[in-house]
């Protein structure tokens, strides 16, 4: 059985690319065969409609999210604070993901990673991190090795492999 680990976000719009810099820094680890580490993009919905099979047990999303917390703040989104609006900032494409990720953690556990922005500057380009949501790539990497392995999850900390 598998966990399937999505990082969601477009890289283009400053804080909105958080789940592409969290999923780089798992990538260089080395989390076992049966983690999946996807850079979904602004496409987070049609990875999840798509990839989803009886072989998964456990999907972990990492997005940017707005919350009105403080800029860089780290929160375990429960699926039952996701909104039920046609479109939800977990998607790009107005497919509406709240209610299928409602939907589908029925059968898999489902955890939300996100981290409070501080600048998404649409339309404007801006790559990059704020000072504040680039200080929280570590932290939500040591979320999800806790979620992966709980207490064994320090040996990846200090950069040993599985």
């Amino acid at each position: 059985m598998k966990t399937l680990i999505i990082g969601c976000g477009n890289l283009l719009f400053g804080d909105d690319g958080f789940g592409y810099y969290v999923i780089k820094k798992l990538e260089s680890l080395n989390l076992g065969e049966d983690v999946e580490i996807i850079d979904a993009g602004a496409g987070g919905s049609y990875y999840l409609m798509g990839l989803v099979d009886e072989n998964i047990k456990k999907i972990i999303i990492v997005d940017a999210i707005d919350f009105n917390l403080k800029p860089g703040e780290i929160k375990i989104v429960d699926i039952d604070e996701l909104p039920n609006l046609k479109k939800y900032s977990f998607d790009a494409h107005n497919v509406q993901l709240a209610p299928y990720l409602k939907e589908l953690s029925k059968k898999v556990e489902i955890k939300i990673i996100g981290c409070q922005v501080k600048e998404v500057p649409i339309p404007e380009i801006k790559i990059g991190l704020s000072k504040e949501v680039e200080e929280a790539v570590d932290k939500a990497v040591e979320l999800i090795l806790k979620e992966l392995w709980g207490k064994n999850a320090k040996k990846y900390l200090v950069g040993e492999g599985k």
